[in-house]
């Protein structure tokens, strides 16, 4: 019998996939970051006692993802698979063209003013979001031993890198945020601040998997060059906690690769390890807050970070008091998933009106193997 939380997540997914058009007679709705992780639930889910209904879950994802991300959309004049400056996507190559993020209003025309607040509701591609995706797929790749979906992975990454990467003052290479679907133009200029470092550790990890599956795919090593010199003047500590998560499943990543043999990445890996310590004073949940006041998934996204420093067997001491710090607050994770399992808070507007990205990452933090072992394989590589 599973664990008492790996039946919640059990539960939490199968209503996502009822939901949202995966196991239901419905029209698909699919989001980039929420199918993502997703895709490592239902697979990770399969093998803790969900049974091999949900690895077909994860493979009917993967498909429907790209048939509706990687098209454009019902209300645009273009029809089909995406297309544009960086490429033609196709049944083959579903992933060439990049994939759009799922957001409910038509991307900003060009004639169109800029809305900040009504840019986060318009469709378009996201750096992030396609570097969530691209594990997804590498997770697929390893669990199943498909090089076919390694390479979607890559051609995903190479495309990512020749559209968002751009020359910015001094000739410096930056990362655009935010693009219009088919890549030709940016719609918000600015750069993720942890953009180029999950641009870069994606990278690794994905070069790593179609190595060692022999895939065909793109070397990217442009892609690793750009992201590492763009690293060099970004600083990683922040007071986000969806932030501070990913660090801490960019760390594990990393550290996987630094076990199978990349020494090479040990420097970064503690600069990671080091800039999530320094974030620690300046992340502070509102934990005696009403559900009202809290965003569930931003939360999550740390929760999730926590587990996978618990997973981290790192044994430089020169990391030591960065790694024991992290640790220090992993019961934070029992918290918050406490919190967001009670109906009430459940109830409340603030996940309500996110409620398929906040279960998605609720099932992740509950059971987390699925997602984390996508971060980097700790086979050798």
């Amino acid at each position: 019998m599973p664990a008492p939380d790996t039946l919640a997540a059990i539960e939490l997914m199968a209503q996502f996939a009822r939901r949202t058009g995966l196991a239901a007679d419905m029209a698909p709705v699919r989001y980039l970051w929420t199918d993502a992780f997703a895709v490592g639930n239902f697979l990770g889910l399969a093998r803790d006692g969900a049974g091999p209904g949900f690895d077909a879950l994860a493979q009917r994802l993967i498909h429907q993802v790209h048939a509706v991300l990687g098209h454009f959309r019902a209300d645009d004049s273009r029809r089909g698979w995406l297309a544009g400056r960086c490429g033609q996507a196709s049944d083959d190559h579903p992933t060439r063209a990049g994939l759009r993020i799922g957001k409910p209003l038509p991307e900003r025309r060009p004639d169109e003013p800029v809305d900040e607040r009504l840019e986060w509701e318009r469709d378009g591609q996201y750096f992030h979001y396609l570097t969530r995706w691209m594990q997804a797929l590498d997770l697929a790749a390893r669990c199943r031993r498909e090089p076919q979906a390694s390479r979607w992975a890559c051609e995903l990454a190479d495309t990512a890198h020749r559209a968002f990467t751009h020359a910015a003052v001094h000739g410096h290479r930056r990362l655009y945020w935010k693009m219009s679907t088919d890549l030709s133009r940016p719609l918000v200029a600015s750069m993720g601040q942890h953009d180029a470092l999950d641009g870069l550790v994606t990278t690794l990890v994905l070069r790593a998997t179609a190595a060692s599956l022999q895939a065909p795919a793109p070397p990217l090593n442009e892609a690793v060059a750009d992201y590492t010199a763009m690293l060099e003047a970004s600083p990683l500590a922040t007071g986000d906690p969806l932030g501070l998560g990913g660090l801490l499943m960019d760390a594990l990543r990393l550290e996987r690769l630094v076990r199978a043999g990349a020494e090479h990445c040990r420097a970064l890996l503690g600069h990671i390890l080091e800039s999530a310590a320094a974030s620690l004073p300046h992340c502070q949940l509102p934990l005696y807050a009403p559900a009202d006041a809290r965003l569930g998934f931003r939360e999550l996204g740390l929760a999730i970070g926590l587990a996978a420093i618990e997973r981290l067997a790192t044994d430089d001491r020169r990391l030591r008091p960065a790694v024991d710090a992290l640790r220090a607050q992993v019961p934070l994770r029992a918290a918050i998933n406490r919190f967001w399992l009670e109906p009430a808070n459940r109830a409340a507007f603030s996940w309500t009106a996110h409620r398929d990205i906040n279960e998605v990452m609720l099932a992740t933090s509950l059971a987390p193997d699925g997602w984390l072992s996508s971060q980097a394989s700790a086979d050798p590589l």
